[in-house]
């Protein structure tokens, strides 16, 4: 609503950046370039109500899917826009999981132990950095040595310290982790210090046979709706300790 137009560089072009474009336009802005490094803003007097659907969060799905091939679990998830997680799911399938792939669904069968692969994060369509620490942490079981180079963000690492705590074997080399697999993680009070490295302990406790604690919950709960209740109807066993 500001005058004249406005001129965005070096854009974003993740697929939320498109929804919102749609939106905005839908109420009567005047937006294009979405999805490419340059976007336009042309300024209007006044915007509408409009009733919108906004699009499926492609980083919950990788969470919930890492969550099952973590837990060697079998899991079909709803709602959701495949095209948008294609390297997600290739990373898993390279782990041996099996996908099965439909409109709006994916299921997911996992192994008995994951298989170590390679990630390097990379801007969309590229794999997502926000699922580095979702990945880094289901690979910390599996079998072999698997290295992540993180090329979006410096110091996305932090949580690693919490799951060596658990047992994990994971070496910091400026961008790059080392995560040699165990056989299993160990229960412990961890904390969360971001929100998707505090996913990962979530997900990373679940797979342990004691009980784990996960502090700094706030970090978690400012990205996912409804974490415990969604986690506790796939059978996880989780619960939010009010203070």
């Amino acid at each position: 609503m500001g005058e004249g137009t406005t001129t965005i560089t070096n854009a974003a072009r993740e697929p939320e950046i498109i929804d919102l474009q749609n939106f905005l336009n839908r109420m009567g802005a005047k937006v294009r370039g979405a999805g490419s490094n340059k976007i336009e803003v042309v300024g209007v007097k006044k915007l509408k109500d409009v009733s919108y659907n906004i699009m499926p969060d492609r980083i919950e799905v990788g969470t919930f899917l890492c969550m099952a091939a973590m837990t060697n679990g079998n899991l079909i998830l709803e709602g959701v826009n495949n095209t948008q997680i294609i390297p997600i799911i290739d990373k898993l399938q390279e782990c041996g999981c099996k996908i099965e792939s439909k409109v709006n669904k994916i299921e997911i069968s996992a192994p008995k132990r994951l298989r170590a692969t390679d990630i390097k994060t990379m801007p969309y369509p590229g794999f997502p950095t926000d699922m580095q620490s979702i990945f880094a942490t289901a690979l910390t079981t599996a079998r072999g040595t698997s290295v992540i180079v993180e090329n979006i963000f410096e110091n996305r690492y932090k949580y690693t310290q919490e799951l060596i705590r658990m047992g994990a074997r994971i070496t910091i080399e400026g961008k790059t982790a080392i995560i040699k697999g165990v056989r299993r993680l160990y229960n412990a009070n961890v904390k969360a210090t971001d929100l998707r490295g505090g996913a990962a302990l979530v997900m990373a406790a679940l797979s342990t046979k004691g009980e784990s604690k996960v502090d700094n919950i706030e970090y978690i709960l400012r990205g996912y709706e409804n974490f415990e209740n969604k986690i506790q109807n796939i059978g996880g066993k989780i619960k939010e300790i009010k203070i």
